[in-house]
C-alpha cells in the first residue's frame, strides 16, 4: 500500500505555482516538496532584440531583492540593461552623427 502523504499548503488544486515533487527522505517516509517557478532571467527590450543579458543572474523577484547589486549588472554603461553589441553600436552612432554635423558646418563654411 502506498504511504499517505499530507499537503502543508492551502491550495490543493495543481496550478502554475503550486507545483509538488515527492522525495525520499530518512525514515524510509515521503515527504511532498513544492517547486518553484523556472526563471527565464533578465532580458533586453523586446523592440531591441529581446535577448538573454549575459553575466546577470537569473532570480525570482524575492531572491533579486535580497542579492547583492553585482549579481543583478554589469559593470558597463547600460549594464544589465542592453547587450555589449548594443551599447558599442549606440556609442559608434552617436559618434558617427556628431562626425556629420562637423562635415555640415565645416561645408557650409566653405560655401560662403
Amino acid at each position: 500500500m502506498v504511504q499517505r502523504l499530507h499537503l502543508r499548503n492551502h491550495s490543493k488544486f495543481p496550478t502554475k505555482s503550486n507545483k509538488f515533487v515527492i522525495k525520499h527522505i530518512p525514515g524510509g517516509k515521503l515527504h511532498m516538496q513544492s517547486i518553484k517557478k523556472k526563471v527565464s532571467g533578465p532580458r533586453t527590450p523586446r523592440y531591441l532584440g529581446h535577448q538573454r543579458l549575459a553575466g546577470v543572474k537569473a532570480l525570482r523577484p524575492v531572491d533579486a531583492t535580497a542579492a547583492p547589486k553585482r549579481r543583478k549588472t554589469v559593470s558597463r554603461a547600460y549594464g544589465g540593461v542592453l547587450t555589449h553589441t548594443q551599447v558599442r553600436e549606440r556609442v559608434i552612432r552617436a559618434f558617427l552623427i556628431e562626425e556629420q554635423k562637423i562635415v555640415k558646418r565645416v561645408l557650409r563654411k566653405n560655401k560662403h
